[in-house]
């Protein structure tokens, strides 16, 4: 392609003709690299997977925390050598037998056993009667099995001490004499169980609640005098007459502490009358009192309905009593209460502290190096691992901060620390200066999205400055800081680490509210589903007894924090549609 030019320059000199050499064109749909469309799939494939392992994690917690309470038959297996396993079937799966075992087999079980390149089945059962067997659980291997039944006389005891224990009835004492337990019947043996466990509970609340204000009122006594000789003298007149009032007053709180008592020993005495004794599969008995059985059933002699009962029922211990057994049974209720608590509370305080900063960084601080510095400082405490906070929260907190109320408050109570030691309050502080960087960058952020021009007009109309940011700027970056509040929420519910050093305790029955002033009690130590999960799946006795413990826990853990970021987020969509979908 030419182009000839035929006029001349204007310096007279003709203009050379313009040869354009042919561009070559590249065509891009069929180029599928150009075009992204690898990329697009990657990114979806990649997408996906990530999606299916949430829901497959999320299934294999709910599956199997949903599933745990439910009653499983007893299984008696007749072993080759005679004996008898009774137990519910747990888990099964394929292992490599070992040398030394296959020497002691038949000719046939090994041609068996090498068919399958030396692996066997096998099936583990929960065995229970800890005290009988000291062990828990017990794999047999389908090689030495001849058969397995589901007798409809063997029962599932769920006792308050020793765990399971799983056998038949040999006999029932009622009120000291014996008595058939065929005549009296399953009916006429959970009646007199339920009446033995209302006087167990009679028994608890003398030794907890009413001995247990007699005790409080004797602490209390004892506080006074110490704090009246450490002001005013050993020697003091003043002393000396408390001392007068405090005898006369221990007089009387001695005669109530010994009728409870008296009161307390009657009726475990009554309760002594009432027991059941118990057979393992293997014929050796067990004694057990009435009192002692939480729940029985008969595993294999159930309708659904009857099922149904004793898996609600479980769920009910589970979300409103105490743990027993090491944690590995029982209720976690002590456990919800301290993470609900916890939670709510580490809210209150990083609330303020993180809008705060995050409003005078945006809005009030002359930006500079000083500022980049301290958004750089901030950024950098989010890398911070949780367990650094839990020293200084131990360190700062406890020990300095709470030693120092100790001394200045409390110092009748020394060397046993009041506030000198973990707590719920510590706890809170400390995971507050854990998620402080989150809600301080989502408020910032939050804060810099409000249009400039609405600031602008509501300063135009009068306003003043703390005026606008509270009538203007605050309502619409809600919902921005709002999210800030929830990603805290989340990571704070199940920080675990910190809390080890800075007051979760393994065991902490009593709540940390009460009858006595102040009633709330912050002070104290408590119990998290967090920190409950890692003690029940690795520091319990038996890992396998606590492994349903740890699945229900980790289901609980996550519709808890599904509710309150629920909940934070309901609030959040009606701020946003409150404010920033408003029309001005």
């Amino acid at each position: 392609m030419s182009i000839s030019v035929e006029e001349k320059s204007l310096t007279g000199v003709p203009v050379p003709e313009v040869t354009a050499k042919p561009r070559k064109l590249r065509h891009y749909g069929t180029d599928l690299a150009a075009s992204g469309e690898p990329f697009l799939w990657g990114l979806g494939g990649a997408l996906a997977l990530g999606i299916l392992l949430i829901l497959g994690f999320l299934t294999l917690i709910f599956w199997n925390g949903v599933t745990t309470f439910w009653p499983k038959p007893i299984k008696v297996v007749t072993l080759t050598d005679g004996s008898l396993v009774a137990g519910e079937p747990r888990r099964d799966d394929l292992y490599r037998v070992g040398a030394e075992v296959l020497v002691t087999l038949p000719e046939d079980v090994r041609a068996q056993i090498a068919a399958k390149d030396g692996y066997a089945h096998r099936v583990m059962y929960r065995i229970g009667n800890y005290d009988l067997y000291n062990e828990d659980f017990r794999w047999v291997p389908d090689f030495v099995v001849e058969k397995v039944e589901t007798p409809r006389d063997f029962f599932f005891f769920e006792r308050q001490e020793w765990g399971p224990f799983i056998g038949t009835i040999q006999k029932v004492t009622v009120n000291g004499q014996e008595t058939d337990p065929a005549a009296l019947g399953f009916a006429g043996i959970t009646s007199e169980q339920e009446r033995a466990r209302e006087r167990w509970r009679q028994i608890r609340k003398i030794e907890r609640s009413d001995i247990g204000v007699i005790n409080h009122e004797m602490e209390q006594i004892r506080l006074r005098l110490r704090r009246i000789e450490l002001r005013q003298g050993a020697d003091s007149p003043e002393l000396h007459e408390a001392r007068l009032q405090a005898e006369a007053r221990m007089a009387v709180l001695q005669q109530d502490y010994a009728r409870l008592a008296e009161q307390a020993a009657a009726i475990r005495a009554e309760d002594a009358k009432f027991s059941i004794t118990l057979a393992e599969v293997g014929g050796r008995e067990k004694e057990v009192p009435l009192s002692q059985i939480v729940r029985f059933y008969p595993a294999n002699d159930m309708g659904l309905l009857q099922k149904a009962g004793v898996y609600f029922s479980r769920w009910g211990e589970f979300l409103g009593d105490e743990p027993r057994e090491a944690n590995t049974e029982g209720g976690i209720l002590p456990a919800i209460f301290g993470t609900v608590v916890m939670t709510l509370l580490m809210v209150v305080i990083v609330a303020p502290f993180g809008v705060i900063t995050a409003l005078y960084l945006r809005e009030y601080a002359k930006q500079g190096r000083l500022v980049s510095i301290v958004r750089i400082s901030v950024n950098n405490l989010a890398g911070v691992p949780s367990i650094v906070y839990g020293v200084f929260g131990v360190g700062f907190f406890a020990y300095t901060v709470g030693g120092s109320i100790d001394a200045i408050f409390y110092p009748e109570r020394l060397p046993s620390p009041t506030f000198g030691t973990g707590g719920i309050l510590w706890s809170a502080l400390t995971l507050a200066l854990l998620t402080v960087p989150v809600v301080i960058v989502a408020s910032e952020e939050a804060l810099a999205a409000v249009p400039r021009s609405m600031r602008e007009g509501s300063l135009a109309c009068g306003a003043s400055k703390w005026q606008t940011i509270k009538h203007v700027v605050l309502p619409h970056a809600m919902p921005g800081i709002m999210t800030g509040l929830i990603l805290a929420m989340a990571r704070g519910a199940g920080e675990v680490a910190p809390l080890m050093l800075v007051g979760v305790v393994k065991l902490a029955p009593e709540l940390p509210i009460d009858g006595f002033f102040p009633y709330v009690h912050l002070e104290r130590s408590f119990m998290h589903l967090g920190f409950h999960i890692f003690d029940v799946g690795f520091q319990s006795r038996n890992s396998e007894a606590g492994k349903p413990m740890v699945f229900v826990t980790t289901l609980l853990l996550l519709a808890l924090i599904v509710m309150m970021n629920s909940s934070a987020i309901y609030i959040r969509n009606r701020l946003k549609k409150k404010f920033v979908n408003a029309h001005f």
